[in-house]
Order: structure tokens, then C-alpha cells, then sequence
């Protein structure tokens, strides 16, 4: 596994897994707590909202939740010198293909090991040459089924593009732009492309900067203190690199143009041809520069300005996608896109509650997430911890669990809620609930009275078909404690493909049976994907909106659902919880 100063969140997510892995490998099984750790850092580190690159950078590192101060010691010297001899000395030994092989999803250490020990495996491409001679299902303990599984997962790793997430690029951008304007000849400055339109991940970063004085403008950009290089400077546009192979270019205009740059530039393709063809029909022509209209030039300092020439409402960026907002702007009569502001609580939430659970445990306590939700203004949250391990419990052990949590619930319900007199007035008690192959659940049907509500996640078993996928969830959903159909397509951005299913037959399911599909707001799913929430709203099924945050500070990620919800065209309305705590414990009865 290769090492070094400019490592991404993901990058090091996945160094830290493998250490983990590692020392499970080499028999160290009594040190059970540091395979734990090690796996807990990678999710701290996966789950982040910041680069822990820029986090050192700001001498910040050991702030972050899961990373403590051992394995930041080791991070520290890897961010200064590009190795870590204790990372180095802890998988000597193992081979370097296994670490490769483990990067596809459903490739776990041991898989990985008896893959190279057994087939002599020595690449990914290796791997998928066997495979494919199918001498992996000849393997004990495979199969062809497992063969299939694999030659799909492998196909799926050489697909991805590493983009970045949307959080990790939006805080690249964000720093840059403080920056700019610390500058006072920059007017104004924005995001352009993806980036401004929200989607899920981003490629280069573009930024627009509004200044009559663009040399000065640029020099500053091309000094930022993050950089790790210059790539180039010209008279209107300079770009540099920043840690992890980040590219971000700026753009300079005069404020008096920069409404049409700023439109130009933020796209999306699809949105500029079909803008461009409907200007030239009726005599205009649109470029980053303005309106040319019979031969002179109309400059805009606005995007709303630009678009009212055209005869339009501004369209929000996030839905400049050509699916129909032009022809809607222009009969003014574009969705009332929800906003930040809008959302009345928070509906999935892991706390450090031990439910003795086979997931990843919550870091925060209770309180001090109570305490994150009154300074966001909410009414309600719902705690959602995974459910207790079925492999490791009975019945009964399972129920005593749950019984244990419903009295914490009730007893911050009745002291810390109800005496702090802060905003946020109720807490659920729920539970995430893994829904099986067979599509029953992971508890124990009497286990569900003791919860308001239920939601319900795949976590295994993705390659089913598409319509036994389908009967497996709306399996699930018919418990009628069961309210929400949490992360619906159990994607992981740039990792995993979602799950197949007939989502008609989900839409109509919902809407019969007062169901709701959530739009989880975890920076590495950001599911549902928007086009699926464009198709629900339409349908009009309704859907809520959960961080997934398994630490306090996660609860500030609800803007990057926000984003999903406003790119699948959402209203107010088709948000659950938007709604006041009142109605919202009338919808979840």
C-alpha cells in the first residue's frame, strides 16, 4: 500500500483498515481493542467533513472523534515525511496484493489472503483473470456464485472515478474563497460547475472571483498558504494544486459581467445548450461575457438579471440540469425548493449508547447531542443506533437491550429535554434495523413495541435480483412499526454501487401504506440519489431527511442532504420533517 504527505480522507480510510486487518492476520486477536480502534479511525476518517490532511495542517488532528492520540502520531509522521515505520513494520510480511484485492467491495482480509496464498494472486488483474478462467469458484468455501460476486465487484472498482465528495470539495472551496476575499479588490466570489450545482461528487474545483483588478486578484489566489504547487497563471484564469492532486482554477470578470460568468460557468452542459438554442430562436446570442442582441453586447452583474433578459425566473442552480427547468422558468413556475432553514429536526442519529451492536457505534453521548440540536434550533431528533448483533445475542439479551434504551430515552425525555428548556422538545427512541435476506428483521417482533418508530437498512446481501430485492424491502416495510426505508439504495459514493429495485412498486407501496423513503445526508451516500428523488416526489411519496451522524458535529451535514433533496426538485411539503413536532408524531403513529 503506497504512503504518502498528501493522502485523501479516503486513501487513509483505507491504510487504516489495513492495519487493521493486519493485525487481525497475524494472530493478534487478544489485541481485539486495537483492531477496533484502527477500525473506528478509518470511519472517523471516511465519515470526516473535513480533509484530516487540512485538520494537521491546522494542528486540529487529535480533535478529530475515533482518532486518538496514537494513531495520530502516526498520521503526523506520514503527513510530514510520506511513511510511517510503524505502519510499515505492522504489515511487513503480508502480501502487498492482498492490500489491493481488499479495496474491492466484499473482499474482506482473510478472502483477500487465501486469494493470493492459494491462486499465487498478484494483482487485481490477476485476480480477474482467474476468475474469469473460473478457477476462484474451485476454491474451498467459494463457489460460482461468489465467483460472479466477485468479477461484478472488480468491474465496479475499475469504473470509479475518483472524484471528491461533495463536503471535501465544498470546504476546499469554502477556504479558498475566505482567502479571496480577504483580498479587498475581490468583490465577490462563488463556486462554479458541480460544485455550485451540488451534486453528490465533484471533479476540479472551479471558482469565479468579481474584481477590476484581476492581476492583483490572481497574485493573491496563487499565494494561498495550502497550495502544494502553481500550475499556471495567465491575464484572466490561474490554477494551482492543492494536497491529495485537488485542481482548482479561478476566473476573474469585472462585476459589471460577472452575472453571466457566473452563469456560464456553473453549467450544467445539458442546461447551456438548450438556454443557448432558446436564445438564438428568438434573436440572442449568450455567452460568459453577456447578451449579444443585434449586434451589442448586454452585460449583467446578476444571474437574475441575465436570466429576466431571457424572459425567465432564475433557475436554481442545482436543478440547471435540462430536465425540463427551462421550459418551467419561463412559465414561472419553478418548485419552491426546500431549504436549510425548513427542517424542524433530524431523523437518524447514532449515539455512544452501547447496544452492543455488530455496526459502528455513535461517539457522542446522548446530552451532548441534545446540546448539537438546540444550537441548530431543531424540535425533535431520533436516536437510531444500529440494532444489537443477532449473531451474539438471544431473544432475550436483544429485548433487555432495547428495554435498556428506552429508559435512557424516557429519562432524558423527562429530566434533560423537558428541564433545559431549549428547542428541542422530544427525543425518539428508534432503531436502525438491518432488514435480512428473506426480508424479516434483525430483532425480534415483540423487540419493535419498544420503540416509537422503526427504520430499516440493507446491509448485506446487495447482488440479490431485482424484484426479489424488491419484495425483500417491502418485506420489511409492512412491520407497521417500521416508518422509514433508510439510505434506500446503500450505495457507497465512489465505493459501492446501489442495490436494483423496482422503485414504482416501492413509490406505490409508500404512498399506501404512509411509508417514507429517506434522503440520508452522510457525505459518502447522500441517498436517495437525486434523479430517484426527483422520480418520488412526482410520485408523491414523501420523504425524511437523517444525517446518519454517529458523532455531534455529523449533524451539520443535514445542508448536503439539503443539496440532494433541492436536485430532485423537493418541496417544503415532501419533507417529513419540515413539519412541527405536533404533526410529525401524527405521521409516525
Amino acid at each position: 500500500m503506497k504512503l504518502g504527505k498528501d493522502m485523501t480522507n479516503t486513501q487513509i480510510a483505507e491504510l487504516l483498515r489495513a492495519i487493521a486487518a493486519s493485525y487481525q492476520l497475524k494472530g493478534e486477536e487478544k489485541n481485539r481493542f486495537r483492531i477496533i480502534a484502527y477500525q473506528r479511525a478509518a470511519d472517523a476518517g471516511e465519515h470526516a467533513s473535513s480533509e484530516l490532511k487540512d485538520l494537521w495542517d491546522d494542528g486540529k488532528l487529535k480533535e478529530v472523534p475515533g482518532i486518538g492520540e496514537s494513531i495520530a502520531s502516526h498520521l503526523d509522521e506520514i503527513f510530514r515525511t510520506g511513511t510511517s515505520k510503524h505502519f510499515e513494520a505492522v504489515m511487513k510480511g503480508l502480501p502487498p496484493a492482498m492490500f489491493e484485492l481488499m479495496e474491492v467491495p466484499g473482499i474482506g482480509a482473510k478472502t483477500a489472503q487465501k486469494l493470493v496464498s492459494e491462486l499465487g494472486i498478484k494483482s487485481l488483474s490477476e485476480l480477474e483473470k482467474a476468475a474469469k478462467k473460473g478457477k476462484v469458484a474451485g476454491l474451498g468455501g467459494f463457489g460460482e456464485q461468489s465467483q460472479s460476486d466477485i468479477l461484478k465487484s472488480i468491474e465496479e472498482t475499475k469504473g470509479r472515478t475518483k472524484r471528491q465528495l461533495l463536503p471535501y470539495a465544498a470546504a476546499h472551496a469554502g477556504a479558498i474563497i475566505e482567502w479571496m476575499l480577504k483580498n479587498k479588490l475581490v468583490k465577490r466570489a462563488d463556486p462554479l460547475g458541480s460544485l455550485r450545482r451540488e451534486a453528490s461528487t465533484v471533479g476540479d474545483i472551479d471558482i469565479a472571483v468579481a474584481t477590476d483588478h484581476p492581476v492583483e486578484a490572481l497574485a493573491h489566489f496563487v499565494k494561498y498558504p495550502k497550495k502544494s504547487r502553481i500550475l499556471e497563471k495567465g491575464d484572466r484564469t490561474a490554477s494551482i494544486i492543492l494536497p491529495g492532486d485537488v485542481q482548482v482554477d479561478l476566473m476573474v470578470q469585472p462585476p459589471d459581467a460577472y452575472g453571466a460568468l457566473l452563469q456560464h460557468f456553473t453549467g450544467s452542459k445539458h442546461h447551456n445548450i438548450a438556454l443557448r438554442e432558446y436564445a438564438l430562436k428568438h434573436g440572442m446570442s449568450l455567452s460568459e461575457y453577456g447578451i449579444k442582441i443585434k449586434g451589442k453586447l448586454n452585460k449583467f452583474s446578476t444571474e437574475e438579471d441575465f436570466y429576466k433578459k431571457l424572459g425567465m425566473d432564475w433557475v436554481p442552480p442545482e436543478i440547471r440540469e435540462d430536465t425540463g427547468e427551462i421550459e418551467t422558468a419561463l412559465t414561472h413556475k419553478l418548485p419552491n425548493l426546500v431549504e436549510l432553514k425548513d427542517i424542524k429536526g433530524d431523523l437518524q442519529i447514532h449515539s455512544d449508547f452501547d447496544i452492543e451492536t455488530s455496526h459502528d457505534l455513535g461517539e457522542s453521548s446522548m446530552q451532548d447531542v441534545v446540546k448539537e440540536a438546540d444550537k441548530l434550533g431543531y424540535e425533535y431528533i431520533a436516536f437510531t443506533e444500529h440494532n444489537p448483533s443477532k449473531s451474539k445475542h438471544n431473544e432475550q439479551q436483544v429485548i433487555d437491550i432495547l428495554k435498556r434504551k428506552k429508559e435512557a430515552i424516557e429519562k432524558l425525555n423527562y429530566s434533560f429535554v423537558k428541564n433545559h428548556c431549549k428547542s428541542v422538545k422530544k427525543v425518539f427512541n428508534s432503531l436502525e434495523i438491518d432488514i435480512l435476506p428473506e426480508g424479516g428483521l434483525s430483532i425480534p417482533d415483540t423487540a419493535l413495541d419498544l420503540l416509537d418508530f422503526a427504520l430499516v437498512s440493507i446491509h448485506s446481501s446487495f447482488r440479490m435480483e431485482r424484484n426479489s430485492m424488491t419484495k425483500r424491502v417491502i418485506s420489511a416495510l409492512a412491520y407497521p412499526k417500521v416508518k422509514i426505508f433508510a439510505h434506500p439504495t446503500a450505495r457507497k459514493l465512489n465505493e459501492r454501487e446501489g442495490i436494483e429495485l423496482n422503485w414504482q412498486e416501492i413509490f406505490e407501496y409508500c404512498t399506501k401504506n404512509r411509508k417514507f423513503l429517506e434522503i440520508n445526508a452522510e457525505p459518502s451516500r447522500l441517498d436517495l440519489p437525486d434523479s430517484v428523488v426527483r422520480e418520488a416526489v412526482k410520485a408523491g411519496v414523501k420523504l425524511t431527511l437523517g444525517t446518519d451522524s454517529h458523532h455531534k458535529d455529523g449533524l451539520k451535514n443535514m445542508i448536503f442532504g439539503i443539496s440532494v433533496a433541492r436536485r430532485g426538485w423537493a418541496e417544503k411539503e415532501d419533507i417529513v420533517n419540515t413539519r412541527s413536532l405536533k404533526e410529525i408524531e401524527k405521521m409516525l403513529e
